[in-house]
């Protein structure tokens, strides 16, 4: 037997969250910046507990009015205050209902800008190493962040199962018209070939390695149920299993 680790961003008011948590091993959850509430948090906290789901903070730009995904020009300590109070305010909720966290995974363009800038980088690594559990973060291969994280915290591999890549490990941008894969054979074939095999199909039809050790599929993504349900109903046939804790 085989397990895959997949995990899903919620807690940002999609209605399918309580569908979708059977289903993964690790949620993601909004925390303020993008999306998220201290009452969706306690929510999405104790679903991920009842289904035995680990839990990580989804913190990005404070701005709810473009769903965390405009960069945002902020001063570094501005930025840096931000992203510590969203992941506290996520940890005292997990906390206080007997759960911890495991990782962190910035949002949106924060994810995206983390992986190219430096200076972001930096400031997602210094806001983590201001607590002391020094949380792992979840990153894409080849990316900045997890050169600067290396020797000081955790990096967790990450590759997404419902996203389009270009051959220099950047996503496709949400603007191209394929960037999303939706219809659930191609998921399986994109996520199928990444996992089984090691390899990334770009959108150009050419491949690249791949080492990721977690793969995401988006909550918002049309059908995400369906799609997470039939990805299940293959990998079985195939002796894989969705690992939980």
């Amino acid at each position: 037997m085989k397990y895959i680790h997949i995990n899903c961003d919620l807690g940002e008011g999609g209605e399918f969250d309580a569908q979708l948590m059977p289903l993964i091993s690790a949620c993601n959850i909004a925390c303020g910046g993008h999306a998220g509430t201290v009452e969706s948090m306690h929510d999405t906290v104790v679903l991920a507990m009842e289904n035995n789901v680990e839990m990580g903070a989804h913190p990005s730009y404070p701005d709810k009015e473009n769903f965390g995904r405009k960069t945002l020009e902020m001063t570094p300590e501005n930025l840096q205050q931000s992203l510590v109070a969203q992941i506290l305010s996520l940890k005292q909720i997990a906390e206080a209902e007997g759960g911890k966290l495991t990782h962190i995974k910035p949002h949106g363009a924060l994810y995206n800008d983390a992986s190219i800038d430096e200076k972001i980088a930096q400031i997602v690594i210094d806001s983590i190493l201001e607590f002391e559990d020094k949380f792992p973060i979840y990153a894409p291969q080849n990316s900045v962040i997890s050169r600067l994280a290396e020797g000081k915290i955790e990096v967790v591999f990450e590759a997404f199962a419902d996203r389009n890549y270009q051959q220099n490990y950047q996503l496709l941008s949400r603007d191209k018209p394929n960037a999303l894969i939706t219809k659930k054979e191609a998921v399986f074939q994109h996520l199928f070939l990444m996992f089984n095999e090691g390899k990334i199909r770009c959108e150009n039809q050419k491949n690249i390695h791949c080492f990721a050790s977690t793969f995401c599929l988006h909550s918002d993504t049309p059908n995400a149920v369906e799609i997470l349900k039939y990805l299940q109903q293959r990998f079985k046939k195939k002796n894989i299993q969705i690992l939980r804790s």
